[in-house]
């Protein structure tokens, strides 16, 4: 089955982030991630982070003052999907580490993550979560990352 196209904008929000994560970032990987999550045609930008804009981005928006991993801002989600994923890279890299988890995977996990938030779906309740991360670990499986989910 053929995937959705995909207008993709990958950012970095600083030099130094740039020449630390885009070796694990590249735009071809980006891009396959993303399109595995995607079920209709999408524009989506990715932007890297530091905590502080974070912090700034989730304060402002959710109300909650902390740097988040991911930030999912979708403004449609049908014929196309249109999105901003932010991820903050000292988040990234700190849970990572702490899941013993390879950057790379746990970047490709939140990106599928934020892509999925991009077209509806959710994990506010129970049965919204474990269907999302459901699907999550299907596609992480098919992308041949482990089970995000599994201890």
């Amino acid at each position: 089955m053929p995937q959705p196209a995909l207008s993709l904008s990958l950012q970095f929000s600083r030099d130094d982030l740039a020449r630390a994560h885009r070796a694990r970032l590249p735009r071809h990987r980006v891009a396959r991630w993303i399109r595995a999550a995607l079920q209709a045609p999408g524009e989506i930008t990715v932007r890297i982070v530091g905590a502080d804009d974070a912090r700034a981005l989730n304060r402002d928006f959710r109300g909650k003052d902390y740097a988040t991993n991911v930030l999912t801002f979708d403004y449609s989600h049908s014929p196309q999907v249109h999105a901003d994923l932010v991820l903050c890279a000292d988040v990234v890299e700190a849970e990572a580490r702490a899941q013993s988890r390879p950057l790379e995977a746990h970047y490709a996990h939140l990106l599928i993550h934020g892509t999925l938030h991009a077209q509806g779906h959710d994990h506010e309740r129970d049965d919204e979560a474990q269907r999302m991360e459901t699907r999550e670990s299907e596609l992480m499986q098919s992308l041949g990352f482990a089970d995000p989910y599994s201890d």
